[in-house]
Formats: C-alpha cells, sequence, structure tokens
C-alpha cells in the first residue's frame, strides 16, 4: 500500500516547462491511464511531433482556467508504491498569481521551475515570497532544460547561488536544488546519466523521501460549520456541533473555551457517520458533543482551554495578496471570511507593499494587482484567530467584494494592530 500522503504545488514562469515536468512525472511513474496516453500520442501526432508530448496531459485543464475561471488549480492525484500524491498544478501567467496561492496554502512542498537559459527571474521570486508567505515546509528548485545549457554544472551552480539569496531575503528557512531536464525525464523520476557530477536523487525520489516540516503545535481549533439538533424520537435530545478539527487533537474528557463568548465545557463525545471515537485529529471531520448545554452558534470556535489561546481581535495587522483588478485602499470595505466566520472589514491602512525585484518592503498608499503588501484591518464584530506562523488554517482569512461576491484577497494574520 503507497504510504502517507503529501500534497505538493508546482510553480514556474511561463515556459518554463513545467506542463511537460508534470507530464513527465506522471508519464514515468506510471500514473498514466493508457487511453489518455493514446489521445496524447494521437494529438501530437496531429501537431507533427516526433514524439508524445506529455505537456498536453496538463494543457487542456489549462486553457480552461485561461477561458475565465479566475481562481482555479488543476489537482493531479496519482500513487507510487511508498506514498500518494496531491499535485496542485499552477499556471504560470504573473495574472495567475491567484492560483498559486491557492495551490500553495494547504501544500507541504513547492517546486519552483527555472528555465537553466534564463535563470532567476521575478517571477521566480515572486512563486517564493508566496511560498514563503504561505509557509509551505519545504521548496525545491527544480533547474529545467539542463540539457540546452549542455548539462553544465556550473550554469546550475549560478542559478542556485542567485536563488540562495533570494531565499534568504525571504527567511526560507531551506530549499533543495535538483537540475532536471523534463523532455527527455533526466533527473525527474529516474536519475540522469548525463550529469554525473550531481550525486543528489532524482525529483520523485526526494518527495517519496521527504518528512515535511510540522507547523507549531497547537491545542485542537474546531471551527463550528452547523449546529446539529434532530429531535427524532431515537434521539429527542441530541446536540452537537459539525465542523472540522483544524488544528492538534480533539479528545473525550478535554476542556474546551467556546469563542469569542469564553463559555467553558469539555467534550462529552465525538461523533461520527461510523460510529463514535475517542480522538479526531486536525483534518477530520466530526460532530462535537458538550457536557454542558452552553450557546454555541456556526462560526464560534471550539479550542482546548490552554495556551497558547486564540485571540479576540477587532483591529489587527495582516499579509495580503492583492487578486482584484481595482486597487485596495485605505478605507475599503469587505467582507471578512475566517474558517466558518463572516464579519464585516474595513482597511484602516495599508502599511507596506513588497518590492518583488529587490525583496525589499516599500511604503504603499495602495496594492494592486497580485501585490504582497501588509494592512491593517478593523472588524465590526471579534475574530477569533491565531497568527497564520502558529497555524494556517485559523490564521487565514479571505476578503470578499460584498457587491459581487468575488475573492479580491488571500490574507494571512500576522498579530493585533499597535
Amino acid at each position: 500500500m503507497p504510504g502517507r500522503l503529501l500534497r505538493v504545488v508546482t510553480a514556474g514562469s511561463v515556459d518554463d516547462g513545467k506542463s511537460t515536468l508534470v507530464g513527465r512525472l506522471l508519464h514515468d511513474a506510471k500514473a498514466v491511464q493508457s487511453d489518455q496516453l493514446s489521445a496524447v500520442e494521437i494529438a501530437s501526432e496531429r501537431r507533427g511531433y516526433d514524439s508524445a508530448d506529455l505537456a498536453l496531459l496538463v494543457d487542456g485543464l489549462r486553457a480552461e482556467r485561461e477561458q475565465g475561471i479566475t481562481i482555479d488549480v488543476a489537482y493531479r492525484y496519482f500513487a507510487t508504491p511508498r506514498r500518494t500524491f496531491i499535485l496542485a498544478d499552477t499556471p504560470g501567467h504573473v495574472q495567475y498569481t491567484r492560483n498559486t496561492v491557492t495551490g500553495a496554502s494547504t501544500a507541504d512542498v513547492a517546486v519552483i521551475l527555472v528555465d537553466a537559459r534564463n535563470g532567476v527571474v521575478e517571477q521566480t521570486k515572486r512563486h517564493a515570497a508566496v511560498a514563503a508567505l504561505l509557509r509551505v515546509s519545504h521548496l525545491v528548485l527544480a533547474v529545467n532544460k539542463m540539457d540546452l545549457v549542455g548539462y553544465a554544472e556550473d550554469v546550475f551552480d549560478r542559478i542556485v547561488t542567485d536563488f540562495a539569496g533570494v531565499a534568504l531575503s525571504l527567511r526560507l528557512d531551506r530549499f533543495t536544488p535538483i537540475p532536471i531536464a523534463a523532455l527527455s525525464g533526466d533527473n525527474v523520476v529516474d536519475r540522469s546519466t548525463q550529469m554525473d557530477w550531481y550525486t543528489g536523487p532524482a525529483l520523485l525520489e526526494f518527495l517519496e523521501d521527504l518528512e515535511p516540516g510540522k507547523h507549531s503545535d497547537v491545542p485542537a481549533r474546531f471551527p463550528v460549520q452547523m449546529v446539529l439538533r434532530p429531535r427524532t424520537a431515537e434521539h429527542p435530545d441530541y446536540r452537537g456541533y459539525a465542523g472540522r478539527v483544524e488544528a492538534g487533537a480533539l479528545h473525550v474528557g478535554d476542556p474546551l473555551v467556546v469563542l469569542p463568548s469564553g463559555r467553558r465545557s469539555t467534550v462529552a463525545g465525538i461523533d461520527t457517520s461510523d460510529g463514535p471515537l475517542d480522538a479526531a485529529a486536525a483534518g477530520r471531520s466530526v460532530v462535537v458533543r458538550l457536557a454542558d448545554d452552553v450557546d454555541v452558534a456556526r462560526g464560534d470556535l471550539l479550542a482546548v482551554d490552554r495556551e497558547p489561546r486564540p485571540a479576540a481581535l477587532r483591529e489587527l495587522v495582516a499579509t495580503v495578496c492583492w487578486l482584484s483588478d481595482r486597487p485596495l485602499r485605505p478605507g475599503d470595505r469587505f467582507a471578512l471570511r475566517h474558517t466558518t466566520r463572516d464579519v464585516r472589514a474595513v482597511v484602516d491602512a495599508v502599511r507596506s507593499r513588497l518590492d518583488v525585484a529587490t525583496l525589499d518592503q516599500a511604503d504603499a498608499a495602495e496594492l494592486s494587482l497580485n501585490d504582497i503588501g501588509s494592512i491593517q484591518l478593523r472588524t465590526a464584530e471579534p475574530l477569533t484567530v491565531d497568527t497564520y506562523a502558529t497555524n494556517r488554517s485559523t490564521g487565514a482569512f479571505l476578503l470578499v467584494d460584498e457587491s459581487t461576491g468575488a475573492t479580491v484577497a488571500a490574507g494571512m494574520v500576522a498579530g493585533p494592530a499597535g
């Protein structure tokens, strides 16, 4: 049976060969159905290619995105004898930075492609900045098209040195450089015979062995999605709270605090469609029963009653990736969606903007499409949050244009304002 799950996001600038890499990875890992491969071979022949263009395995979905789907990621599921993977394929155009944010938000590892002929470009820095902000635990620098530079070690070394400076500026803890030639499959699934100077693993081998870094261990967090009161003859007095455990693990008997009200109780039971559980880990959707009849509603947060506790904030500082054509300015008002809670919010200030070219924080009066910057928000009601550095789920939020329903920003809580 395949091993445990690894979530991978791929990113790269236009024409860096990302489609070919993903296609080659799926093909050489034996994750392509025979009818899919046959269709690609026929399409390649029609285009006059000498061999199957593996990029066509994913290019169809990319075309759909470019026809008007604004926030979308093509997810590929595959498994090897050693591991199961969910691969989030994101496009390379700068106007689709939002797709990279979507794919990276749940990823354990980001694979960022660089064309060996071009080296580190602005879009490389942008994708690395997104991975750093979203606290992706590991990053692979895949230097592609090594065949077009004669498999030269000095070209690879120069690109790695350049990217090391980017990583240092972004405070990325670590990255793993791998030289590849996706078209021929060098160092994708099998180690290359063309680059004997490289002694590290092929990409798939590295991903199979990777142990993702663990984000800060926090007590259980359980946003309430729905209150269940069936009132049937079989369950006349049943009252449970449905949702998903977003951090830590809930156990029967755990002391809880209901936020933002501050009322306290104890976990009396954890129910699922398959029967009761003694405990539920992060990622598990369950129904929680409490020992006391306390007032709990959708949008409330059940947290294990020990430090660190979430903070109830009405004024906060956050990093956002701005996803709208209309600039973000102080005074703008939005609906803020955090876990299962919606509140109204106003932008009190734009504090700074990340200069992608220099990776410095620059003063800014507004944020434009695809800008990454720091803002100060004020909410109409207290928002119960962790910092994003503490927990990716309870530290993240979306800003939504109330008039159109469009998501205009992805945000990460940095802390209280002041």
